[in-house]
């Protein structure tokens, strides 16, 4: 299959499960999209070993293998939907949190991965799994990132206060670039392609990468923001944005940079207001909605790959029972980073014990998670690992994004400006 033909039917699927779920199940689209094409997994993985004719898993799996979805979303579409959401955040409400952004993003990650790494290598001995302790450090950096695809419309929705999303959707923007920093740091180490690293040159590449890709999304934001005030074309503007979200990421790359950092740096500057008063009214809500479509289509071709992955796992009985232990372990290490990350933000604020709540409840991992762990090397760990962050991916998706909208308006029952 070509790779126009192979776009075109995950388009169409895309398409025929987003009119289903808004006929029936009328779920969060994304959400949505991933609980049909996970059911549909799971159905031909049960009616296979009844079909004889037909190797129904094995087509499945011949077909997805054509999908390189860690390059597909690491090395491409991850550039689009940070740029996209990046655009979207008021930049004054962000500047006003960026103490605790930067905590919740830098600090809360970090232990994340070290929490969460040592929780599960306790854990797997108990299942009769044991995993080194540097592989589960590479495990929790794979879980460390939040994904805030399906909430960030609840968000506007409930009406919360613009600094709380700010706060919510600041961090989980730039706590991507730094789990994917940590984890190639991680696998680096746990794969010994090298000779053994300090922790200082540890945290002088950490900080190199991080440092190094803020300013150059700085750098490039403030450049396509003069050529924006040049241009008087929306087109030309929008061919702009894209060149902007593109080499931002590329260039980043290139220079062993944070991909994911350089591009939120540069979404965020694009999106500021003086960047907004370079462009005419016209040029900016065309600007906006080809980046909501943006958004909104990779989405929905990324969770139909996440419920899909289901076949290409080795999932084994043995797994589940890390699994049971990895969910609520990973809620828990999710409020305990937030709780010790967010220390400023709690002497700070009267209501920090629903802010905590909803950042650990809202804390969805997603698409970056289950692209990391496929880029895990075929290794006699690699279907421990990838069950235990399927597994965590999944219940968070739909369990904790189905009931983060009851929580926030529990917790926030007027809704304000």
């Amino acid at each position: 299959m070509t790779p126009l033909g192979l776009f075109a039917l995950l388009l169409t699927l895309a398409a025929i499960f987003g009119v289903i779920n808004d006929r029936t199940l009328r779920l969060p689209m994304t959400i949505g999209v991933l609980v049909i094409s996970l059911v549909i997994s799971l159905v031909v993985l049960a009616i296979d070993p009844l079909i004889s004719s037909y190797d129904l898993h094995a087509l499945s799996r011949n077909l997805l293998s054509t999908i390189d979805l860690p390059q597909a979303l690491l090395g491409g579409a991850l550039s689009f939907l940070l740029f996209a959401g990046a655009l979207q955040v008021d930049l004054g409400h962000l500047r006003s949190q960026w103490l605790p952004v930067t905590a919740l993003a830098v600090v809360g990650t970090l232990l994340a991965v070290a929490l969460f790494g040592v929780g599960m290598w306790l854990v797997f001995p108990l299942v009769d799994m044991p995993v080194p302790l540097i592989w589960c450090i590479v495990l929790g950096a794979i879980l460390a990132p939040t994904d805030p695809v399906s909430v960030v419309g609840m968000l506007r929705r409930v009406g919360l206060p613009a600094p709380l999303q700010a706060l919510f959707v600041g961090e989980s923007l730039f706590n991507d670039g730094v789990g994917v920093v940590v984890f190639g740091l991680a696998l680096g180490i746990a794969v010994g392609g090298g000779p053994m690293v300090t922790a200082s040159e540890v945290l002088t590449r950490f900080g190199l990468e991080a440092v190094g890709g803020s300013l150059l999304g700085l750098v490039l934001g403030f450049v396509s923001m003069l050529f924006m005030r040049a241009a008087r074309d929306p087109h030309l503007e929008l061919i702009v944005s894209l060149a902007l979200a593109t080499g931002t990421y590329s260039l980043a790359s290139a220079l062993h940079m944070s991909g994911p950092i350089a591009v939120v740096v540069a979404g965020l500057t694009m999106g500021s207001r003086r960047t907004r008063s370079a462009i005419s009214d016209h040029g900016h809500g065309e600007l906006m909605a080809f980046w909501s479509l943006v958004d909104e289509v990779l989405n929905a071709l990324l969770f139909l790959l996440i419920g899909f992955e289901v076949l290409a796992l080795a999932f084994h009985l043995s797994h589940l029972a890390a699994v049971l232990v990895a969910i609520p372990l990973s809620i828990l290490v999710r409020a305990l980073s937030v709780f010790l990350a967010a220390i400023p933000l709690h002497l700070r604020r009267t209501d920090r014990g629903g802010t905590l709540v909803l950042l650990t409840w809202g804390g969805l991992r997603g698409g970056i998670s289950v692209a990391l762990a496929l880029e895990l090397p075929a290794t006699a760990l690699r279907p421990s690992l990838l069950a235990v962050c399927y597994g965590v991916v999944v219940f968070s998706i739909i369990v904790q994004g189905l009931t983060i909208e009851r929580v926030a308006r529990r917790i926030h029952p007027n809704p304000q400006g």
